[in-house]
C-alpha cells in the first residue's frame, strides 16, 4: 500500500506573501514620499509672477545669468558616473567632525561688533552691530525633498534651532535643498519673528509652507531692504535654481549685509564671474566675506567655484577676512571631503589672504580671528 503523501502548501501562499511584501514596499515608498509634494514648494503665480516678469534677469519664462553660460548641471557623463561608483576619493571624514558650542561673544562696543558663527555647510549667523542675521539655515538630517533619501549630514548641527538668539533677518540665497529647507523654515517661522529676505520667486515656496506674507521680502539683484540699522542688498550670483524637474523658475543671489560701520558679503552658490569686482567696487570693501568653496567639479565649472577661484573672488570683492562655507556637512561632489579647505589654505597663503577656518559652531571674532590650525586634517 502506498504511503500517504505529505500535505502540500497551497499555491496561494507565495502569492499572498509576495502581495504582502509588495504592499509593504509601496507603503514604505508612500511614507518616504509623504512630504515630498510640499517640500517641492510653490510656483510663480499672480502678482509674484508679474513682478518676476519685470526683472531684467527674467525672459522666456525663466531667470537667467548675466553671462551667456550654461547654468544647468549637465547630465553625468561616463567618467563622472565611474568616479561616483569606483572613485578612490575620501568623500567622508574618517572620524567625527569636531563641534563647538558657541559661548557668549566678547564684550565690545556694539557699534563695532562683528562676529560670524558657522554652523556647517552654508548656514551661518552674522552678529553685526547688535543685530543677528541668519543665512541659508538647513537643520534637517538630509538636504532632500524626502526625509528618507538624499544626501545625509556628516555632522550634527552644533546648536538646536530653539537655541538660536532672537534674529533680525533670515537670508536665503536660492532654493536648492542644501540652502532652503522646508522643516527648518517652518520651525523658524514658529520660533522667530524675523523677516525672510529672498530672491525673486522664492517667496512662493515660503508662502506654501505657511510663512506669513508680511514676513516675506522678495528682492531682485541690486535692491536693498532696511532691517533696523542694517541695509541688506540682494546682489548678483552665477548659478541656477530648482527643486523639481523645472529649472530657473526662481532667482538666485548673493547678499551684502551693511551696518553703519561694518560690512559682510555672502556669495551664496556661484561660479566665478566678473560680478564680484563690480560688487566690490559698489558695496565694498568688506570686513569679512563668506565664500563658497566646496562641491565643485570640472563638469559644472560655471556654477560652483574652485577654491582658487574663491580666493580670486574674495580679492575682487575687496574682502578683509575670508571665512569658507559650503563644505564639511553634505557630500555633494566627488572630491575628497577635505580637499576644498586644503586647496583654499594653500592658495590663501600664496596670495596673502587673511583666513579663518572655524569648526562648526565656533564663533569667529572678525577683528581677532583664531589662527588656522588645520583641525580638519586629523579627521580627514
Amino acid at each position: 500500500m502506498r504511503a500517504p503523501k505529505e500535505p502540500t502548501q497551497s499555491g496561494t501562499g507565495p502569492r499572498v506573501g509576495g502581495s504582502l511584501a509588495g504592499l509593504l514596499a509601496l507603503a514604505g515608498l508612500a511614507w518616504a514620499a509623504r512630504n515630498v509634494p510640499a517640500a517641492l514648494g510653490g510656483r510663480l503665480a499672480g502678482a509674484r509672477a508679474e513682478r518676476a516678469a519685470r526683472s531684467p534677469q527674467f525672459r522666456d519664462g525663466v531667470f537667467h545669468n548675466r553671462a551667456d553660460t550654461r547654468t544647468m548641471v549637465p547630465a553625468p557623463d561616463r567618467n563622472l558616473v565611474r568616479e561616483l561608483i569606483f572613485g578612490k576619493q575620501r568623500r567622508r571624514p574618517t572620524a567625527p567632525v569636531p563641534l563647538v558650542r558657541p559661548t557668549a561673544g566678547p564684550a565690545v562696543d556694539p557699534a563695532r561688533e562683528l562676529n560670524v558663527v558657522w554652523y556647517g555647510h552654508a548656514s551661518a549667523l552674522i552678529e553685526i552691530e547688535g543685530r543677528r542675521v541668519l543665512i541659508d539655515p538647513v537643520w534637517s538630517e538630509r538636504c532632500s525633498p524626502s526625509a528618507s533619501v538624499g544626501p545625509r549630514r556628516l555632522h550634527e548641527p552644533p546648536v538646536r534651532l530653539d537655541e538660536l538668539p532672537r534674529l533680525d533677518a533670515i537670508l536665503i540665497s536660492h532654493d536648492h535643498y542644501d540652502h532652503l529647507d522646508m522643516a527648518t523654515v517652518q520651525e523658524l517661522t514658529a520660533r522667530q519673528s524675523a523677516p525672510f529676505l529672498v530672491p525673486l520667486g522664492v517667496g512662493a515656496h515660503l508662502d506654501r509652507w505657511g510663512v506669513p506674507a508680511d514676513r516675506i521680502v522678495e528682492l531682485d539683484w541690486g535692491q536693498t531692504h532696511r532691517v533696523a540699522d542694517l541695509e541688506i542688498t540682494c546682489t548678483a550670483a552665477q548659478h541656477f535654481s530648482g527643486r523639481g524637474l523645472r529649472r530657473n523658475g526662481t532667482l538666485w543671489s548673493s547678499w551684502v549685509v551693511a551696518g553703519r560701520q561694518r560690512r559682510v558679503y555672502y556669495t551664496g552658490d556661484s561660479g566665478y564671474f566678473a560680478g564680484y569686482a563690480e560688487i566690490g567696487a559698489e558695496h565694498g570693501p568688506f570686513d569679512v566675506t563668506l565664500v563658497q568653496i566646496g562641491a565643485y567639479d570640472r563638469a559644472w565649472p560655471s556654477i560652483h567655484m574652485f577654491p582658487e577661484e574663491a580666493v580670486s573672488a574674495h580679492l575682487d570683492l575687496r574682502g578683509g577676512l575670508f571665512i569658507p562655507v559650503h563644505w564639511a556637512t553634505f557630500n555633494l561632489a566627488v572630491h575628497d571631503w577635505s580637499e576644498p579647505v586644503d586647496r583654499l589654505w594653500a592658495e590663501a597663503k600664496a596670495r596673502d589672504v587673511r583666513l579663518a577656518v572655524p569648526r562648526p559652531g565656533e564663533r569667529v571674532v572678525v577683528d581677532d580671528p583664531p589662527p588656522v590650525d588645520g583641525w580638519w586634517q586629523s579627521v580627514a
